[in-house]
């Protein structure tokens, strides 16, 4: 530990998240640089160094920063722009057209910068993105202060920003080239949309593409009944078994919604060791189905929570995703007891660090992790009184609750205040894209 540290938080109610799900009923989090230094208790505090900037807590929840598993950060311009449909006409009805019609390097940077400032004020410090014009995702993610798992995106037709589908393997193994290694916040991925968009050959193309380079491979997979049909129609597997067979799975592998999947699915996901990233709002609103989340964890796959994208969701906050997480188990299995509080939030922290790869990295507030801290505003009607301090995050808490944010060390979110972005400038231009988007499709 070095003679001074950069941040102490002080007198806080620390939920650790660490292995043992050590709590501390008044507590510290001490930072060194973009490190937790030191947790413990506020009678092992006056042993800390001095520290250059000390925040008192006062009494409020600190804990680790939320992992969303799964985003599309520029979608957050299609926020609203098509509700109420079925996945299918959803996506080649309004989706697919909106984004050959408006999408762009700027409109793609508006979009992500729009975002990061919603998960960065909502408490998320890590997310996973998959989307197009990558490069973008990424400046904004980096100048957002946030943390991002992001994907180039392969499709086997024209794309944005790779009009000729010859180019989409190339395309995506060129932006993990660029950012692999460029900075610490930043792991660049290849993100396959799904197995009815890219053909078998592909496929095992850009998953030995992010093998070469050692990255992520994300894919949507088995998200909507006609999907999972289609593919058992036309490959005679279903969407996990087809992918299995194309060597597709293994522990790089994030294998998002799994929405119709069973038993047999399970286990081989958990013996590939390939992990999960579950989106229940996104899959009840297209009425997609309920993702069997108890079976998958009851397997040993390895589940994080994501919220998808805003187009489908259509907001970014994670504690809302936990609280639906938990219920919707609950009322489809007639088990009240089934994706307890403690479950929920470990798919929201730990459980999508490890689905992104970042075990050892983020998800716990265990010295020698990255700095991401937030610290949750607890002393409100809808939070007190509190007896398990799980349960009010899981069924009571709300992105609004949140009032300070660190991510590698650094101060994002100051008593609610976003640091890092100019807000009412990035509203300016987000109105303006969303004129673009309305008259290009008025004019379709």
């Amino acid at each position: 530990m070095t003679p001074c540290l950069d941040t102490v938080i002080v007198n806080g109610l620390v939920l650790t998240q660490d292995s043992r799900a050590t709590v501390f009923a008044n507590g510290f989090v001490a930072i060194d640089g973009n490190r937790i230094a030191a947790v413990g208790g506020m009678a092992d505090a006056g042993r800390l160094p001095p520290a250059r900037e000390t925040v008192d807590a006062g009494g409020r929840l600190v804990m680790p920063g939320l992992v969303n598993s799964h985003t599309h950060l520029p979608m957050s311009l299609f926020r609203g722009l098509a509700d109420d449909l079925p996945l299918d006409r959803w996506l080649n009805d309004y989706i697919f057209p909106a984004e050959a019609r408006c999408i762009d390097a700027e409109s793609v940077r508006i979009g992500s910068l729009l975002s990061c400032a919603e998960l960065l004020l909502s408490g998320t410090t890590t997310c996973c993105d998959g989307y197009f014009y990558e490069d973008q995702v990424a400046a904004a993610v980096l100048e957002s202060g946030l943390r991002g798992v992001l994907g180039q995106g392969v499709v086997d037709f024209p794309a944005p920003g790779v009009p000729d589908p010859e180019d989409n393997v190339a395309a995506a193994a060129d932006f993990v080239r660029r950012w692999q290694g460029r900075h610490r916040r930043i792991l660049p991925s290849i993100f396959c949309h799904s197995p009815y968009t890219c053909g078998s050959e592909t496929l095992k193309r850009a998953k030995a593409a992010a093998d070469r380079a050692g990255v992520l491979f994300q894919i949507h997979v088995a998200e909507s009944r006609q999907e999972a049909e289609r593919l058992q129609s036309e490959q005679g597997a279903g969407p996990v078994a087809y992918l299995d067979r194309l060597g597709i799975l293994d522990r790089r592998t994030l294998l998002v919604h799994a929405v119709w999947t069973g038993e047999t699915d399970h286990a081989c996901i958990a013996a590939r060791k390939s992990a999960v990233a579950h989106c229940p709002e996104s899959n009840a609103k297209l009425a997609s189905g309920v993702a069997p989340l108890a079976s998958l964890l009851s397997a040993g796959v390895t589940v994080g929570l994501g919220t998808d994208g805003c187009a489908s969701n259509n907001d970014l906050d994670l504690w809302r995703e936990m609280g639906f997480a938990a219920k919707l188990q609950k009322v489809a299995l007639d088990d009240p007891t089934v994706v307890d509080a403690a479950t929920a939030v470990n798919l929201a922290v730990g459980g999508g660090a490890r689905a992104l790869g970042l075990a050892g990295v983020v998800g716990a507030l265990e010295t020698g992790l990255a700095a991401d801290v937030i610290i949750v505003d607890t002393h409100q009607p809808h939070l007190t009184p509190m007896y398990h301090p799980q349960s009010h995050l899981v069924h009571a808490a709300r992105g609004a609750d949140v009032s300070d944010v660190w991510v590698d060390g650094r101060r994002v979110v100051a008593g609610r205040r976003l640091l890092t972005i100019d807000l009412t400038a990035l509203t300016a231009a987000v109105a303006v894209a969303k004129r673009r988007i309305v008259d290009s499709l008025a004019g379709a």
